[in-house]
């Protein structure tokens, strides 16, 4: 049974989207468990939340869906099963959603089918606490700011060291053999000046809400992880547990439920296998760097340089 704490930490492990309804255009991440679901929408200026369990979810199935008759896991697998398209900005013809939005609670409702019966579920989400704004959405983008401007600095110096091998090269009298090749050597100043001026405006164009791309998605996602293996040892220490939980990997804190078990162990096992074919790959290459050379007579180098 998932406690409020795992899925919580469920939850924040989860990439923020861009989603419509009608003229609104909000970002949101959910999670759907086995004892039920957690939801965030946020419009940059506030944020909702709504967490639910097993007994709130059949009392509103049958408040909203006096028809159908199921048990709470089914409700859960076909809300999952609607809200996962249209976060991936591929919703379904069959199904319409419908924002209301009011002082201190927004309202998401969700008009489809079960069963071949008509389907109708709200979510009713209140204003989400200041802690979870911070945890959710300022803390990762502070930590993905830094990342970013680190990668920055590595690229930068990076292209400084091409621009000396590429110097030395040209002392030693060789010449591009094609002029079109020919590039001005890196000046991280100026590049920063020009960066301000024509790229960082086109960036800051919120308004259509597509702020997270699917490489931010994956840097978002990494920084999350860091950030709940980070809770966890707290909690750790903090329990005076003799050892460190540094064994909880990443696939122990991204486990899907129980319905989605074999998926999640099938992604796990093909991950270990490429990782495993990667160090078989890394080995033979090894050998082959350590078998002898036989000296062959140097000849000049043909190719970017003649």
């Amino acid at each position: 049974m998932e406690d409020t704490e795992d899925m919580e930490t469920r939850l924040l492990l989860q990439p923020w989207a861009s989603v419509c309804f009608a003229e609104s255009t909000l970002l949101a991440k959910a999670y759907f468990g086995n004892a039920g679901y957690a939801l965030l929408l946020c419009d940059l200026s506030h944020m909702w939340y709504e967490r639910t369990d097993t007994q709130i979810i059949q009392q509103r199935s049958k408040d909203l869906n006096k028809r159908l008759t199921a048990h709470a896991s089914s409700f859960l697998n076909h809300l999952r099963s609607l809200m996962c398209p249209l976060f991936e900005g591929q919703p379904t013809s069959s199904t319409s959603f419908s924002c209301q939005l009011n002082p201190n609670t927004l309202t998401l409702h969700v008009k489809s089918e079960l069963s071949g019966l008509p389907f109708h579920w709200d979510f009713y989400c209140s204003v989400a606490p200041v802690e979870m704004i911070s945890r959710h959405l300022v803390r990762p983008l502070m930590a993905m700011s830094l990342a970013l401007q680190r990668q920055v600095q590595e690229l930068a110096s990076l292209l400084l060291q091409k621009d000396a091998e590429i110097e030395d090269y040209q002392e030693s009298g060789a010449a591009l053999s094609r002029e079109r090749l020919k590039t001005e050597p890196f000046k991280e100043e100026s590049f920063l000046q020009t960066f301000e001026v024509k790229t960082l405006p086109q960036a800051c164009c919120l308004g259509d809400g597509h702020m997270f791309t699917s490489s931010l998605k994956q840097l978002y996602m990494a920084v999350a992880q860091q950030q709940a293996r980070a809770a966890c040892k707290r909690q750790w220490e903090a329990s005076g547990a003799p050892e460190s939980p540094e064994h909880v990997s990443t696939q122990d804190l991204l486990v899907e439920p129980e319905p989605e078990k074999g998926k999640a162990e099938s992604q796990s096992a093909a991950a270990a296998a490429q990782c495993v074919r990667g160090t078989r790959a890394s080995h033979t290459q090894a050998q082959k760097a350590q078998l002898p050379v036989t000296k062959t007579k140097r000849k000049k180098a043909k190719g970017l340089f003649s």
